[in-house]
Order: C-alpha cells, then structure tokens, then sequence
C-alpha cells in the first residue's frame, strides 16, 4: 500500500494507542488517516525518516503532505481534521506548546502503567484493514 495522505504512527501495544486509533478509526468517516505502528516497517522508517527513535517511542507522529508534526501539534491536527464540530479542537493551539507537550509526556510517560500493553500489536478489522500501512 502506497502511504499517501496523512499517515499517523501509533505504539501498537500500548492499550491507549490502540484505543486512540479505534477512536479515529470510528470518527474519520472520510478515511482521512492512516495508520502505522512503530512496531511495524513503515512506522519504524517514518520515525527514523523524522528524527524520533523507535525504541523510545515517547512521541506520537502525524505526516501529512510532507510535513511531520508531533505530540500535541500532532494532536490538536488529527482531531481538528476529523471536521464538524472536532474542528473546535483547534482552541487548544492557544495554550502554549511547551505546556500542552509536557503534559502530553508525562502521559507518554505513564501510559503503560495506568493504561496497560498488549502482547502484539492492535490488529484491524478486514474493513479497516486498508487503512494501515503494515
């Protein structure tokens, strides 16, 4: 599958992650967004491609037409885009980035411990299936 459009690598064992995705999954009703775990070749590769290493994935990533955003940029991008009244998300550009971003890390931080992990990586329905890189 070719990775056009905007691309969003997740930890595909951390339990949140997988909830997040479903979350999109769920609310994208334009297929904007597809998905790549960190665990996975291209998600691994986009990582590297973007300066984030893949084994301390404390960051979330968002490539959309060539440019790649991160922890709460990426964020307060992905759900402004679902459109509709997620576009309100936008707001939260308003609160600083160094603020939103170390709230955001401390969460990357804990997610395992306060959330779970799973044994292999989120797996997507045949319907969804087209929607993730690896």
């Amino acid at each position: 599958m070719k990775a056009d459009g905007a691309v969003i690598v997740f930890d595909g064992v951390c339990a949140l992650c997988s909830r997040w995705v479903r979350f999109l999954l769920r609310f994208d009703r334009k297929g904007r967004y597809r998905f790549a775990a960190m665990q996975g070749a291209h998600g691994r590769s986009l990582l590297m491609a973007h300066g984030l290493d893949p084994d301390d994935p404390l960051s979330f990533l968002l490539v959309e037409g060539g440019t790649a955003y991160t922890d709460t940029d990426a964020i307060v991008r992905v759900i402004s885009g679902l459109g509709g009244a997620w576009r309100l998300a936008g707001a939260a550009r308003w609160i600083p980035t160094a603020l939103r971003d170390r709230g955001y890390r401390w969460l990357a931080r804990n997610r395992y411990r306060w959330f779970g992990r799973h044994e292999t990586c989120f797996l997507p329905t045949l319907e969804q299936r087209g929607r993730f890189l690896d």
